[in-house]
């Protein structure tokens, strides 16, 4: 009682006391008193218009980020993005990433489907509500509005369609590239791919099922030959990682658990070139050729599919323009990448209908098409050819206006051409010269070096032959990444290079102030191609070529060191782990 009154007495005095500020509505008092305690509470519940002080600010409009694809560059853009500068919003009808460079371990067991893939929500769950995600497939790009078309991959929505459209400030298009066929007669009925994850576990069931039918009593053994004769079409990268996960497949695993029909099994590779492997070092095409010969698998170079059918392929030699018909039991197309259809589309709107892919500046933006960014094995960089600003490099350093060059100024912006027109360095480094000024001596024949002074027909002529080491980047997955990756730091630092330029100066146009940004660079990290029975062959910077069973172990380190989460990175050293112990599951799931 004694402390309800004293609360009560402070109550009455608070309330005798108070006094509303000025311009304030009415106030709500809550006054309890018990024998336990009391709660004195004071509230305003609204202000009026004239109230004084200054407005309140709403907070400036984020820039919103439409990003199309989960692929190699859109993981790696989003990764690396700080989302919370902009509105994101990523587009895609694959709700995961995967690790395609596994692809070929997932056909035959070697390494399991969930292994390879990590959750697109569970790689952004840090990012929480900067980043929103929509399971869907984008259809059109509309450059002139502005916005992307998309359709519902999940289900429909209140009009009975799947269809809405999302608006976007910048588009950042890393849509991958899709199979291609050439055309080729029955390709797309009768082959499998090896694009998808879903493409690996097809043909895991495949394989399995050719040995189950050719196992069945009423099989005869030109029927069992047939039925056992695997095919891959394409002798590249992916064509000879899958070949020699098979063969491992077969020896290692199946004909012990089908001896009765080991002898009919048969592995045969139809390759267009003269080699497979063709994008690697010669010693290393070789090599596995080798190998392969050695190992039972069949190498047909020089051949050309013209023609699939269900049970048999046919195929001309390049050479003696002859036809062979092939029989098999199943297939797989490895021949190429092809253009996806929103792609062509796009491509049509923006003045590029002619071409296979996007064509990008060296910052990686769409040409003639504001916003817009492409990256991937859908777009391709066109370097600008360093004789088409020759004039204006030419009227950037002459800083006296002389009508000539001295040795002295064409150093001053060395730096500034080289970042811009990297095919430069590569010529210089081609013909083997120190510097600038053996290219300009090159040309002209001057002795005196220190003391040379060129004019504009000389200049030109000191860099006619410098374009052709244009070099184009690979439609690889660590080009993609890396250009992910660029792509984000400079959507991090746009703001801040507005005012302070980081770029080479330009030297095409008027020339003079300097681009925001230091063009795309790719830095090649070398490849692998594992050829089966723990051996592998790579290709690393500084020309550097390995291969045998050493490098199968270096494969296993860096292919495991690169998975995108920890998660997938046990997973995959487990089935690794789980195969050399037990071998590759054989059941048909």
């Amino acid at each position: 009682m004694g402390f309800s009154f004293f609360a009560s007495r402070a109550a009455a005095r608070f309330l005798e006391d108070v006094r509303r500020p000025a311009g304030f509505s009415t106030a709500a008092l809550l006054l309890t008193a018990a024998s336990g305690g009391g709660i004195v509470a004071y509230a305003d519940s609204s202000r009026p218009e004239d109230a004084s002080g200054p407005p309140r600010q709403d907070a400036p409009r984020k820039k919103k980020v439409v990003v199309l694809g989960t692929g190699w560059g859109g993981t790696s853009f989003l990764k690396n993005l700080d989302c919370s500068r902009y509105d994101v919003k990523v587009i895609s009808p694959r709700n995961y990433f995967a690790f395609t460079p596994l692809l070929p371990s997932v056909t035959c067991g070697t390494v399991e489907a969930r292994s390879i893939v990590e959750p697109i929500r569970k790689m952004f769950e840090k990012k929480k509500k900067d980043v929103s995600y929509y399971e869907a497939e984008c259809f059109k790009i509309d450059a002139t509005k502005k916005a992307v078309h998309c359709r519902s991959a999940v289900g429909t929505n209140l009009d009975g369609n799947g269809d809405f459209e999302v608006d976007y400030d910048y588009l950042v298009v890393a849509l991958g590239a899709t199979v291609n066929t050439f055309n080729t007669p029955g390709v797309m009925e009768h082959c499998y791919f090896l694009k998808e994850v879903e493409d690996a576990q097809k043909i895991r069931k495949s394989v399995l099922d050719c040995f189950e039918k050719a196992s069945l009593p009423n099989i005869s053994e030109e029927e069992k030959r047939k039925i056992l004769h695997f095919v891959v079409i394409g002798g590249g990268p992916t064509g000879v990682e899958f070949t020699a996960e098979l063969h491992d497949f077969l020896v290692e695993d199946l004909v012990k658990i089908y001896p009765a029909i080991q002898e009919f099994v048969k592995i045969t590779i139809i390759q267009s070139g003269e080699h497979i492997l063709n994008t690697f070092d010669d010693r290393i095409a070789s090599f596995a050729e080798t190998k392969f010969q050695r190992d039972g698998i069949e190498v047909n170079t020089g051949f050309r599919v013209i023609k699939v059918a269900d049970d048999s392929i046919t195929v001309k030699s390049k050479s003696s323009g002859g036809e062979i018909l092939v029989p098999y039991g199943m297939a797989v197309w490895s021949a190429g990448i092809g253009t996806r259809p929103v792609i062509t589309d796009f491509m049509n709107q923006v003045g590029q209908a002619k071409r296979r892919v996007l064509a990008t500046n060296e910052w990686l933006r769409v040409r003639e098409c504001d916003g817009v960014y492409a990256i991937g094995d859908c777009a391709s960089i066109s370097q600008r050819k360093i004789m088409d600003d020759i004039s204006t490099i030419f009227k950037v350093a002459d800083k006296d206006n002389s009508g000539t060059l001295t040795l002295k100024e064409i150093s001053d912006i060395l730096e500034d051409i080289c970042i811009r027109y990297p095919q430069v360095e590569l010529y210089m480094k081609s013909m083997h010269m120190l510097g600038i000024a053996d290219l300009i001596g090159s040309a002209v024949g001057d002795s005196h070096k220190e003391s040379m002074v060129v004019d504009i027909e000389e200049f030109k002529k000191a860099l006619s032959h410098v374009d052709s080491q244009v070099k184009t980047v690979p439609a690889t997955a660590q080009v993609a990444a890396q250009q992910g990756y660029y792509l984000a730091d400079c959507f991090n630092k746009m703001d801040h290079c507005k005012e302070h330029p980081e770029g080479p100066l330009r030297l095409s146009g008027s020339g003079g102030d300097h681009h925001n940004f230091r063009p795309f660079r790719y830095k090649h990290l070398g490849q692998f191609a594992p050829l089966g029975g723990e051996q592998a062959a790579a290709e690393l910077p500084g020309d550097w070529v390995s291969m045998g069973h050493s490098t199968q172990w270096l494969w296993y380190s860096v292919y495991a060191s690169k998975q995108v989460s920890w998660r997938t990175r046990v997973l995959v050293v487990s089935d690794w782990t789980r195969r050399f112990v037990f071998g590759r599951d054989s059941s048909r799931i």
